[in-house]
């Protein structure tokens, strides 16, 4: 009997240490969970690295309501560039950010940034029919979807050097403008996490399971 308890004893000491072992085996092989990438020029100053961020603006959007840097503190949100009378990438870009903005209803956190390029044409009014006729037969909140308008010379500006995205008059495009298809996810802090052809569905798709990781660092 003595000797079976011994047997047994041993026995157990080896399977715990056995599984002791694959435990920090398993702990050391797996994959460290990585952080999305922070785009964008950055500087350093002294030991201490300062990352391109989104410049200060001030737009109006569909509601009249005064959009700025504030209104996305402590948010992450995807930004654009379109206009309404687009007729080339601009309703394959809103069709896929319908579906950012459906996959991303109870994220409080989580805000969408659409800027007209074309100003004069897109009202205040214009883009509230808009965004009205976009969301058919639901009504997009505008706490969350943002459409805005404002000077044009500051919207591409910011465009071109804070969002690093295409936005321009050109009188040889159909519609006299040039833009880029990209969705950019902008981090709490007001940093470019990620960028994204809004015109295909699997960049969409990234996009999607991108929110869901930033929103967990």
């Amino acid at each position: 009997m003595k000797k079976f308890l011994k047997a047994m004893k041993l026995f157990w000491s080896k399977l715990l240490f056995t599984a002791t072992i694959c435990s920090l085996l398993f702990t050391a092989c797996s994959p460290k969970k990585e952080k999305l990438p922070i785009l964008g020029v950055r500087n350093f100053i002294g030991k201490d690295t300062i990352f391109h961020t989104i410049a200060p603006f001030q737009f109006v959007d569909q509601d009249s309501a005064m959009v700025s840097n504030a209104t996305f503190k402590d948010k992450i949100y995807v930004a654009d560039f379109f206009f309404t009378s687009c007729r080339t990438i601009c309703p394959i870009m809103k069709t896929q950010m319908l579906r950012v903005y459906k996959a991303t209803e109870g994220m409080d956190d989580v805000l969408i940034l659409s800027h007209s390029i074309d100003p004069e044409y897109d009202t205040v009014a214009l883009l509230h029919d808009y965004a009205e006729r976009l969301g058919y037969p639901d009504k997009i909140k505008s706490e969350r979807w943002h459409f805005v308008t404002g000077v044009r010379d500051s919207i591409f500006k910011i465009a071109q050097t804070s969002y690093y995205a295409t936005a321009m008059e050109d009188k040889a495009e159909p519609d006299g403008y040039i833009h880029s298809g990209a969705f950019l996810l902008i981090d709490k802090r007001g940093r470019i996490r990620g960028k994204y052809d809004g015109t295909k569905e699997e960049d969409v798709n990234l996009l999607i399971d991108d929110i869901k990781k930033l929103r967990k660092e």
